[in-house]
């Protein structure tokens, strides 16, 4: 398979349309139930448990991108098939936002900070999610970035473009930190690509952030590391929880569409920087995920974004997990 690498031309094109999409009504070739939005909110958090750990997966909303992002180097009629036998929209790709919380031991570590309010309107909402979870922002220990995308890392300045939790630790991939650090990356990038590098360079360079550079199987807390997962930036890293032989990885961009990823493996999205390398990389995931029995969470997967991975012949499947009440 070639490596695709779309131009920040591509990413910003599609980034300027996000705002402008709506849902659009069904085909009607196929039956299907558009289910509409609710007259009040739907809850924003969902918790269990991983052995001795706490896990609170937390929203902080839904973004909405063109559907011609997805499966970039595949055929386009074969993902607009895909996403009709799925009953999924053929024009706009509706994702989720899910951020996990884990309390284990004395840590208790948020993986990515959200958009804040610096990205699109629909999203931007976890600090008030997290407390309407009941959870104190101010008593997380640590929080991890698994990669420098807007709805990642945007949300981790405040009014005054101080770190929004001020005495938390905060960790990174070192590959990443350096990718988007690069002394001439801003100014060899078009202009309209500035925003983005602008973007990451000013959530890494916030005051009161001390950033520790992360490597491949680096620990956190006690039961909580990083791996390397490099294709959708250069130093992706996902969050791995072990308690009680028990484990989830939470799998940040690596993979992030429920379907797609795990019956095509192959095909990469319009964000993915790498694609060779981001395949290879999902298919580590999905493979680790089937032999030792690992839950997974992805980010953009419908909310709450938790389940297991099962062989489907060749390829895979994703099985969300029931939920506990």
């Amino acid at each position: 398979m070639s490596v695709f690498r779309p131009t920040r031309r591509d990413i910003l094109s599609m980034a300027a349309a996000m705002p402008a999409l709506t849902l659009p009504a069904f085909a009607p070739s196929i039956a299907r139930a558009n289910l509409g939005a609710p007259a009040t909110p739907n809850p924003s958090h969902f918790s269990f448990t991983l052995g001795q750990a706490k896990l609170t997966v937390v929203s902080d909303g839904h973004l909405a991108t063109p559907t011609n992002g997805l499966g970039v180097n595949a055929d386009p009629a074969e993902v607009q098939a895909f996403l009709k036998a799925h009953f999924l929209s053929t024009t706009t790709n509706y994702s989720h936002t899910n951020h996990l919380l884990i309390e284990l031991g004395d840590a208790k570590v948020l993986v990515d900070v959200g958009s804040g309010d610096r990205f699109l309107d629909t999203a931007g909402r976890l600090m008030g999610n997290l407390e309407s979870a009941g959870i104190d922002a101010s008593t997380i220990t640590h929080v991890v970035i698994t990669h420098a995308h807007p709805d990642h890392i945007w949300g981790v300045r405040d009014d005054f473009d101080e770190a929004i939790i001020p005495d938390a630790q905060y960790f990174i991939g070192g590959t990443e930190h350096t990718h988007w650090m690069q002394d001439d990356l801003l100014a060899s990038a078009p202009p309209e690509a500035q925003q983005f590098i602008v973007g990451a360079q000013n959530s890494i360079n916030v005051d009161g952030a001390e950033w520790q550079l992360m490597s491949n199987d680096g620990e956190i807390a006690p039961g909580i590391r990083v791996i390397d997962t490099p294709g959708h930036t250069p130093g992706h890293m996902a969050v791995v929880v072990e308690s009680d032989g028990q484990q989830l990885m939470a799998v940040g961009d690596a993979m992030n569409h429920a379907w797609m990823n795990f019956a095509h493996p192959d095909w990469v999205n319009g964000f993915d920087m790498d694609g060779d390398q981001t395949a290879a990389t999902r298919r580590r995931l999905l493979d680790m995920a089937v032999a030792d029995d690992i839950a997974v969470l992805g980010y953009h997967f419908p909310f709450p974004g938790v389940g297991n991975v099962m062989k489907d012949g060749g390829t895979y499947r994703f099985v969300p997990a029931l939920w506990k009440w």
